[in-house]
């Protein structure tokens, strides 16, 4: 006997070394043991034990899986069950009520933290199961009941031989059947039967709807009693409110017929190893212990009511419905369950009895913790989502991945389960997610403060961090893809799936990752490269359908074209090429010149338009520039030329005061300053004032005869200048302009010298020159023509835009089109050797079960952020992308129907996120931060929705 007890002692000191060393972390136990060899006898082993094990046994064995080996090797012991049902849902801690829980905290700080337990009807559980469910086992105990249950009730449970085969044996079983089941399991099966009982009533909701009418607690004691080998459990009056007690009297009363009880939480089994731990102490004369439990009672409204009632309630809903389920299955989330088993089930929910679905299930709001209704949006969108719901309620910590070095080390998973259980929870209040937040701000700093932040983006980074806490792949392979460039593109793309699934593997690869066929052709060489990437979502572009009016002023650099303004007709949601085509067409661009598009803002140019910049950013009152440039002189150096004249306002904090549109002109020839001077004066020539202008100025100035002036003007004029170039005599700008204009250029303003050579860094890109006007040339030029240029739009009084609207479809063909890689993204051809702006081409290959679409609202560039309002016409019953599959054989459906938006309000500087979210047939629920209301489906589709969620179907 001793021996025997001294060899199972040091197989349970093996396997709790190796627990508590294991490079996986663990926030149970921190336990170090002394190898028990050490030890010399069977009385200090025990002591050792007893006092080591006695406030960590609970922490222990919730956390271990009770297949592991210790568990098997206990073949003498009958209570020592190696059942199946703990490999998917062994007994968990769940977090307490307070939003400041540590997730790191170690046992002793959360031992109180044990899950509810909740003691069920049988039939119950077993109607929430679907036929693809995992079959979940459980031990099986027969009750037997005290006669006397005036002031206690005591219930005798023994375990039945073999419970892992007890199911099939007792389907034939005509007594009662029971079942104990940890929260996480309650709450899953509590959601099934709310999905299915709104799929029964179409809709509808029944009765008051709240669930919490038919739980009750009652307070228990339990130990084990070794003689019988049985588990004993006692309900006492005394400890519990009078009302719950005699309820629980007619649950447990022996005069209905004999009770058996499930267990699916593990619980019963924790309770005969603690105490099998704890009889290795009675050396010591401490006496067995009780262990008090709070029991949560669900679901017996109908035993309370009478057998007689409830029968005849089931017969009464059998004859309304006989004939809508007389085939005896419906179609609810994509899949087929059994209803012939379920008319008992709706019949109680009907009159307000026990099976009766909670209305309030899954309608729990957000608090606002300060700007965070961004996050609120998107977190109400995903724990909506089906697979995620029944993931996360489900054992869902056996696959965090601790030791990958992408992930978070289990947090955020962890973190997010908690937070969607609470919102699952029936008749929750509000939930203030200040823990799931602290999480995330630790690995994405950008999320932290209470800044207004983007939902897609932040969805984006929730969807990935869950990923890589939960990836099943521990050990990521190197694998590099060759040779499939030439395989058919179904064998290249399913090569390229397997490949992604060896390195990663989780619910959300599972759920929201599909597959695209990208194609590149390089425009020289035509050669084409071929490769299948994963997606997370689709960022979908929203074409304009609606034409934009916009004025432009056109500079030539000629020397004799006055500024020229144009207005022209543009797609709202354009590219800044669509513009140029447009405006050069409008001012008869000849062949050999270019446009060069500039914002001008206080005689400034504040930047050049890039051509593959939107339209959508330039705002009505900008004022844009195009310069016409000669097309052979593209490399030379650029020179903009600003104009500056004296500020004779005594006050004034700058001597010079800009004016005028820039010039701007290329010069292939730059060696001196005599060379910008003479380009500034050929630019400016048609801004000469008309010679009786001239003339009536120059009667005015001393010393000075009409034959000189008009001699002055001849010589500006392009005729002259030719005549002029190759002689000898002085020209006018280096007689007379020569000293009215001052050249300077830098950040110090040094001024230009004629003869002397440039020293510029950095000239083959850009020049910029200042020219100081002096009070004499402002006389001579029009400088009014100079300053005067107009809005790109002049909005009239009270006039309102027509609110656009496009469909998803054509959002998606534009997201599917070819189009040119930007310079910024050039493709390295391997057949020419070098990068070039190759013509990309997406398609859908594969598409996901659950597909996030993000209508990219908000552009951003170096300068301007602008949202469209665009009304976006979105199915919500029917989305079909059989058309857009590039993979026509895929066996998977194509069909979806929307349960999800997140929508944006406002602005940019000031707006507000929301959820509508869809229960199931046709509700509708609006998710404002903590407030929840209905809305109708017409009202879903505004011009605030941002990222629809959709989930796969089949097809019909």
């Amino acid at each position: 006997m001793t021996r025997r007890l001294y060899e199972k002692l040091r197989l349970l000191s093996s396997h709790s070394q190796r627990l508590f060393f294991s490079s996986r972390p663990t926030r149970f136990l921190s336990l170090k043991l002394p190898h028990f060899c050490s030890l010399t006898s069977t009385f200090q082993l025990c002591k050792y034990l007893a006092r080591a094990f006695a406030s960590k046994t609970l922490a222990f064995f919730s956390s271990i899986s009770m297949d592991d080996p210790f568990f098997s090797s206990l073949d003498d012991d009958p209570w020592s069950d190696n059942s199946e049902y703990l490999s998917r849902f062994r007994p968990l801690r769940t977090l307490p009520d307070d939003d400041d829980y540590d997730f790191g905290a170690s046992a002793s700080d959360s031992d109180s933290a044990i899950d509810k337990l909740y003691l069920v009807p049988y039939r119950w559980w077993k109607e929430a199961q679907r036929d693809d469910d995992n079959e979940i086992g459980g031990v099986l105990y027969s009750v037997s009941l005290n006669d006397d249950i005036e002031s206690e009730i005591v219930l005798d449970l023994r375990k039945k031989e073999d419970s892992r085969n007890a199911e099939k044996e007792e389907e034939g079983f005509s007594g009662r059947e029971y079942a104990l089941l940890p929260q996480p399991m309650w709450l899953w099966a509590l959601k099934r039967h709310n999905d299915l009982n709104a799929a029964v009533y179409h809709g509808s909701l029944y009765g008051d709807g709240d669930s919490l009418q038919d739980i009750f607690p009652i307070q228990i004691s339990l130990f084990v009693l070794w003689e019988t080998n049985s588990l004993v459990v006692k309900i006492s009056q005394k400890d519990n409110v009078l009302e719950f007690y005699k309820r629980a009297c007619k649950v447990f009363s022996s005069k209905s017929a004999p009770l058996n009880i499930w267990d699916f939480s593990g619980q019963t089994t924790q309770v005969f190893l603690e105490n099998k731990i704890n009889l290795l102490n009675e050396s010591s004369g401490q006496a067995q212990k009780e262990i008090l439990l709070e029991l949560q009672v669900y679901g017996f409204s109908d035993t309370l009511r009478g057998i007689d009632e409830r029968n005849n309630e089931i017969a009464l809903v059998q004859s309304k419905m006989e004939g809508p389920f007389r085939s005896g299955s419906l179609k609810m989330n994509g899949s087929t369950d059994k209803v012939g088993s379920l008319l008992a089930l709706t019949s109680s929910s009907q009159s307000g009895g026990s099976y009766r679905g909670a209305a309030s299930l899954g309608l729990t709001g957000l608090q606002n913790l300060g700007n965070t209704c961004f996050m609120n949006s998107a977190i109400q969108c995903l724990v909506h989502t089906p697979e995620l719901v029944d993931y996360f309620l489900g054992d869902y910590p056996k696959e965090i991945n601790y030791d990958n070095p992408l992930g978070m080390k289990g947090e955020l998973a962890l973190a997010f389960g908690d937070l969607l259980r609470k919102l699952w929870a029936p008749g929750a209040r509000p939930v203030a997610p200040r823990m799931f937040k602290s999480k995330l701000a630790n690995f994405a700093p950008q999320f932290s403060g209470y800044n207004q932040h983007d939902s897609q983006e932040f969805l984006a980074f929730l969807l990935d961090g869950l990923h890589e806490d939960l990836n099943r792949v521990k050990c990521k392979p190197y694998i590099e893809a060759k040779g499939l460039e030439d395989l058919p593109d179904e064998e290249a793309a399913e090569e390229y799936w397997k490949n992604h699934l060896a390195r990663n593997d989780s619910i959300i690869v599972d759920s929201c990752q599909g597959q695209f066929r990208s194609t590149l052709i390089c425009p020289l060489c035509k050669k084409v490269s071929v490769t299948f990437d994963p997606f997370m979502y689709l960022s979908l572009p929203l074409p304009s359908t609606v034409m934009r009016t916009m004025t432009l002023t056109v500079m030539s650099s000629d020397g004799i074209t006055l500024p020229s303004t144009y207005t022209i007709t543009v797609p709202d949601c354009g590219k800044l090429t669509d513009l140029i085509v447009a405006l050069s067409a409008a001012c008869s661009l000849r062949d050999d010149e270019t446009l060069l598009v500039a914002e001008v803002y206080m005689n400034r140019i504040l930047n050049w338009l890039e051509p593959s910049g939107s339209i959508a950013l330039i705002r009505d009152d900008d004022k844009l520039v195009a310069y016409r440039l000669p097309k052979d002189c593209e490399k030379s150096p650029l020179v903009v030329f600003k104009h500056k004249k004296i500020d004779h306002w005594p006050y004034s904090f700058t001597p010079n005061k800009m004016f005028g549109i820039p010039l701007v002109a290329r010069l292939p020839d730059l060696s001196c300053g005599s060379d910008i001077r003479k380009k500034f004066l050929k630019l400016l020539n048609p801004f000469l004032m008309p010679i009786e202008d001239v003339l009536n100025d120059c009667d005015d100035e001393e010393g000075s005869s009409g034959n000189e002036d008009s001699e002055m003007l001849d010589a500006t004029s392009p005729t002259v200048l030719d005549t002029n170039a190759g002689s000898d005599s002085k020209t006018l700008d280096e007689t007379h302009f020569g000293t009215d204009f001052q050249f300077q250029i830098g950040p110090l303003f040094s001024e230009i010298k004629m003869d002397e050579p440039l020293q510029v860094s950095g000239l083959a890109k850009e020049l910029e020159v200042h020219v100081v006007w002096s009070d004499k040339m402002i006389d001579k030029y029009d400088t009014c023509i100079l300053s005067s240029f107009p809005e790109v739009f002049k909005p009239q009084t009270f006039m309102k835009r027509p609110q656009e609207s496009v469909s998803l479809y054509k959002c998606l063909e534009a997201f599917l089109k070819e189009e040119p890689l930007g310079p910024e993204d050039m493709w390295y051809c391997p057949s020419c050797k070098k990068p070039r702006q190759a013509i990309k081409k997406l398609d859908l290959w594969r598409l996901p079960e659950i597909l996030v679409i993000h209508l990219k609202r908000f552009s951003y560039n170096r300068y301007f952020k602008n949202k469209l309002e665009t009304f976006v016409d979105f199915p919500v019953d029917d989305l079909n992308f059989s058309t857009y599959i590039a993979h026509k054989n895929s066996q998977f459906s194509n069909r979806y129907i929307l349960y999800a938006i997140s929508n944006h309000y406002g602005g940019l500087g000031g707006g507000h996120y929301t959820a509508s979210i869809n229960l199931g047939y046709g509700m509708w629920y609006e998710f404002d931060d903590e407030k929840v209301n209905p809305v109708s489906e017409d009202r879903i589709k505004t011009s605030a929705a941002y990222v629809l969620f959709y989930r796969r179907v089949p097809d019909a």
